[in-house]
């Protein structure tokens, strides 16, 4: 899995991306550098992405760095078919063990070894070509939400040793997952096998500070109940080591529930307001709030921006869940001059 954040603390990183992901042209580009030029508001701006290390301890231990699956989009690597636009990504399942708490050690099973899979990215009418190994011990499969034929739908199992195909056109924009759909489901999501994927609409969007949150449960003792939740794999990871992000620079945060076991989860932010994209499905948003609602496989674009430097909490309002590892802190920078 590439190590993507000495890249992500420059600007040319950004743009480079934006370019490969076919998120805007070079019109919008040029538009884009003069606005940075000209001091225009923030909004319209390049993100600036503090730095962040990677925690050899936790790569160590788990093998990824959940901190590193904030801001990692994996793009496929691009060719170009009879003049459209083609992303081959490889994902391969097998099982590795997670250290989750204290003396908690649990077998995932996962993708390309980690909790989440890669958070695959495209642009709406791209062509993907997802090549699946199952190199673990179970059968599984790959089962993508949006719009495809009903052979590139994922519900026939990939034995152990086997590797099949996905191809199938982007469609629609917004923001979707992919989870391993062999029976019984519940039990290989809960063990780890689901990831993001993001379809960018065509006129792509405002530049922003963009990171995925995932919300994940562990039933640690096969009781069909969760006994710890967390964000991006590992309990707890963003309480002890607080995300930085920038004062007054818009976020915008790709945020899926993918709990099991409990019907219904929340999501909450301190001191502040959100703007909510359902299923990132449009180009303005559909309400504002601090705390909605969203049940399992549920996923939205939201988009806020800290006006103040501070440490801000946020979690779901079930306490319980919250307690048990899924919690965080943004530390909100001061904004450099320019």
């Amino acid at each position: 899995m590439p190590n993507l954040f000495s890249a992500l603390t420059s600007q040319s990183w950004y743009r480079r991306q934006l370019l490969q992901g076919g998120l805007i042209g070079l019109g919008s580009m040029a538009i884009a550098a003069m606005a940075w030029k000209n001091k225009t508001p923030i909004s319209q701006r390049l993100p600036h992405i503090p730095d962040v290390e990677t925690d050899p301890k936790s790569i160590e231990l788990n093998g990824f760095d959940p901190m590193q699956v904030l801001r990692d989009f994996d793009y496929g690597e691009v060719s170009y078919e009879n003049g459209q636009r083609v992303r081959e990504f490889q994902v391969e399942a097998n099982s590795t063990t997670l250290n989750l708490h204290a003396g908690i050690k649990y077998v995932s099973w996962n993708l390309n070894g980690r909790v989440p899979g890669p958070t695959l990215r495209a642009t709406e009418g791209d062509r993907l070509r997802v090549i699946f190994h199952n190199a673990d011990g179970h059968s599984h499969s790959l089962h993508f939400h949006g719009i495809h034929p009903a052979e590139m739908d994922g519900i026939k199992p990939v034995r152990h040793g086997k590797t099949v195909t996905y191809e199938f056109d982007a469609t629609p924009y917004g923001v979707h997952l992919y989870h391993c759909h062999i029976a019984p489901v519940t039990r290989h999501i809960g063990k780890g096998l689901f990831g993001l994927f993001i379809i960018d609409p065509p006129e792509g969007r405002p530049p922003a500070d963009e990171m995925v949150l995932v919300m994940g449960g562990y039933d640690i003792d096969n009781d069909e109940k969760n006994e710890l939740y967390a964000f991006n794999g590992i309990p707890n990871v963003f309480r002890d080591r607080p995300i930085p992000v920038v004062q007054n620079q818009p976020l915008r945060l790709y945020l899926l529930n993918i709990i099991e076991f409990d019907p219904a989860i929340t999501f909450h932010t301190h001191a502040n307001f959100f703007q909510v994209y359902r299923t990132g499905r449009t180009l303005t948003p559909s309400e504002e709030t601090d705390a909605i609602t969203m049940g399992t496989a549920e996923r939205h674009i939201l988009e806020l921006t800290f006006p103040f430097p501070g440490k801000y909490m946020f979690h779901p309002h079930q306490d319980f869940i919250a307690e048990h590892g899924c919690m965080g802190f943004f530390n909100v920078l001061p904004e450099q001059p320019t």
